[in-house]
């Protein structure tokens, strides 16, 4: 199979695949440290789970990643799935200045990648996103292995930051 005909398998990238515990300080503090926060990301640690079913997604599945980091940590998110040796695969990412919701960037992108490939599956750990993604139709698997944060969970609803 060519890699144009094959479903997609979409990853998401903090608490899924990469471990966000030790950078979560800079969400903790008033004002939050944003640069900071993005900053800290090339020393995430993998999350075995995620990474394991990455992997095993890609045997079937394109891998594409969809993140909302913002796009100015394209560079270090690069290099990061490169370091972990996990699958090549296009990055979707947030424009620097987009503030909406995760839950509603990710569920638009989903449908604008489902306009031409079959989206296997969604792999996240926001519980929101999930909700919305499956409410659209999409088959989700929640990402339920990395220890939970409810600054980050904010800033992703509220501040529309990641």
């Amino acid at each position: 199979m060519t890699d144009d005909l094959r479903p997609l398998a979409v990853f998401d990238l903090d608490g899924t695949l990469a471990d966000t515990a030790h950078r979560q300080r800079f969400l903790e503090r008033e004002p939050r440290d944003w640069d900071a926060f993005f900053a800290a990301a090339p020393h995430d640690p993998p999350l075995p789970p995620g990474v394991a079913l990455v992997r095993q997604s890609a045997v079937e599945c394109e891998v594409v990643y969809l993140t909302g980091r913002p796009e100015r940590c394209r560079a270090d998110t690069e290099a990061w799935l490169a370091a972990q040796g996990l699958p090549a695969g296009r990055i979707w990412m947030r424009r620097d200045h987009d503030r909406r919701p995760a839950r509603r960037t990710k569920v638009e992108i989903l449908r604008r990648l489902a306009r031409d490939r079959e989206v296997r599956v969604l792999v996240d750990d926001d519980a929101l996103v999930c909700d919305d993604a499956e409410r659209a139709g999409f088959t989700v698997v929640r990402a339920d292995w990395a220890r939970p944060s409810d600054a980050l969970k904010d800033a992703q609803e509220r501040e529309g930051r990641t």
